[in-house]
Order: structure tokens, then sequence, then C-alpha cells
């Protein structure tokens, strides 16, 4: 099984990323605009539409607001094992770091997934610091 790991900093405080983050059927607005084109929620699940046209469906696993970790995971006919977990770290008060972790199977597919893991932390980045304050 692959894992992909991502540091992400992020030019905003904690507190501020973890409320995005943890807002899990607002992906498209709150978190990765531009990235993430559409969001529906479907009882415990999100489907989301990228940038890229892909659609996928994504289940909500866990919430834990006292570590700010979120969980979700993924079944398609292309990837038969998707689990994520993004965790929010405070980086001093005005700044913080995003640990979003991956596990995918079958292990071809990892390279895809880490490069639009690559695109959505640049979405991240850049919306997150530019509007949370």
């Amino acid at each position: 099984m692959a894992s992909i790991y991502k540091d992400i900093p992020v030019n905003a405080p904690a507190s501020a990323v973890w409320d995005a983050v943890r807002d899990f059927g607002a992906v498209h607005t709150r978190l990765a605009p531009g990235f993430v084109t559409d969001c529906k929620l479907d009882g415990d699940a999100r489907i989301i539409t990228f940038a890229n046209g892909t659609v996928v469906r994504e289940r909500f696993v866990d919430c834990d607001e006292q570590r700010r970790r979120l969980v979700y995971s993924v079944a398609s006919e292309r990837v038969t094992q998707h689990s994520a977990s993004i965790h929010i770290i405070a980086d001093g008060d005005d700044r913080s770091r995003m640990i979003w972790i991956t596990d995918v199977l079958p292990n071809e597919i990892a390279a895809y997934i880490d490069g639009q893991m690559e695109l959505g932390a640049t979405a991240m980045q850049r919306h997150l610091g530019d509007h949370s304050s």
C-alpha cells in the first residue's frame, strides 16, 4: 500500500484552518475552491467534483475536534483502498500546518493521487492564507 504524506504550511491560525477543514460539505467554497468545483452531501458522504472533471464519493469517517483531525475514505472502481486524514497543528499564533496523509491501493495510482494532493495543497494554502485571519 502506498502512503502519501504532505506537510503543508498555511499562513493562517490553526483555529481558522480547522474551521474550514471540519466543514465537510463546503470543501469547494471554504477549503480548496478552484481545485474542487462542487460538493454535495449525501448521507455520510460528499460527492466531490474536481477541476479536472473527476467526480469522487468521499465517505466521512471521523472528526476529532480536540485533535483537529478529519478522516475520510474513498471507494471506486479504480481505487480499491483509499483512506485519508487531515490534521491541523498550530505553528505559532498566525500560522499552522496541515498534515495530510493518504493510504491508497493499487500502488499504481499513487503517483496520480500524489499529484492531485499537490494541487489541492496549493489551492488550500492560497485560499486559507488569503481568507483566514
